[in-house]
């Protein structure tokens, strides 16, 4: 793959180039799949970014050949009444993997850093409390042996607009407008300031951020998941050849017509 800086601006990766290098990383994680199991390995991957970043996309090209068995992706919803008199971590850490597992968090305890911080959902004294608190809590999931990848993915302010007009405009795109992407556009900076805050504040040697550029996604899937194979280490893990057994003909009978009567989805295609 090119260089950042040895293509031109704005030159987009062709489909058939891009699926061809997609399917050869996907083949490498499904061999560190194996390798995660066998090593009884714990991972967390945090996916944080401005919103219409492209994190459900990387996501997807992460999982979609892999068993969610092994990747499991983990997004979730408001809090409940009951969760906002929790601890403010403890929702999150009830997902927290078990040996042989990937927890994927498509958003995360983050949301203290950004979202809440910018919309009002925490107070100014929570907000410090979090960026103090969690580089010592994240340094205590570390050491407790878990890997922790942090990624953010950093999309532009024309990119961004782009993608919310094409959201707005396409029937099949609009169940992606939250109710706050709208106002995640007008308040473009003060999401910027929080940003800036929470890397200042919690990249650290043992959870360290890495940022990923966005605004061509193809290349961010890519470079996205070549990062995460580079930062488990891993080995491929010989395999036996797998033979199909035979159909046993041991009390074989007519088993399509033994069906004939049952109801069938209509065929119309």
């Amino acid at each position: 793959m090119k260089k950042r800086e040895d293509r031109e601006e704005g030159e987009r990766l062709p489909a058939k180039r891009y699926e061809k290098e997609l399917r050869e990383l996907q083949l490498r994680l499904c061999h560190l799949q194996e390798w995660v199991r066998h090593e009884g390995l714990r991972v967390i991957i945090v996916f944080e970014g401005r919103d219409a970043a492209g994190k459900g996309g990387t996501i997807r090209a992460l999982t979609e050949r892999v068993s969610p068995r092994v990747f499991r992706q983990v997004a979730l919803p408001a809090p409940s009444d009951r969760e906002k008199t929790q601890v403010y971590l403890q929702r999150y850490i009830t997902h927290f993997p078990a040996a042989g597992e990937v927890v994927i968090f498509d958003r995360s305890w983050y949301n203290r850093a950004g979202v809440e911080k910018v919309m009002g959902f925490c107070s100014e004294e929570q907000h410090q409390r979090f960026l103090e608190l969690c580089p010592v809590v994240e340094k205590f999931i570390v050491d407790g042996g878990i890997k922790l990848i942090k990624i953010w993915l950093e999309v532009s302010d024309d990119e961004q607009k782009r993608r919310f007009e094409a959201r707005i405009e396409d029937p099949l795109r609009q169940w992606k407008l939250s109710p706050m992407d709208l106002p995640s556009r007008s308040r473009w900076f003060d999401y910027s300031r929080a940003r800036d805050q929470m890397l200042k504040a919690t990249d650290t040697k043992w959870a360290p951020w890495y940022i990923l550029r966005s605004d061509d996604k193809k290349r961010a899937r890519l470079n996205c998941l070549a990062h995460i194979l580079n930062q488990i280490p891993w080995q491929k893990l010989p395999r036996e050849k797998v033979r199909l057994p035979k159909r046993s003909m041991k009390g074989a009978y007519d088993d399509q017509k033994s069906i004939e009567h049952r109801r069938f989805v209509k065929e119309r295609y």
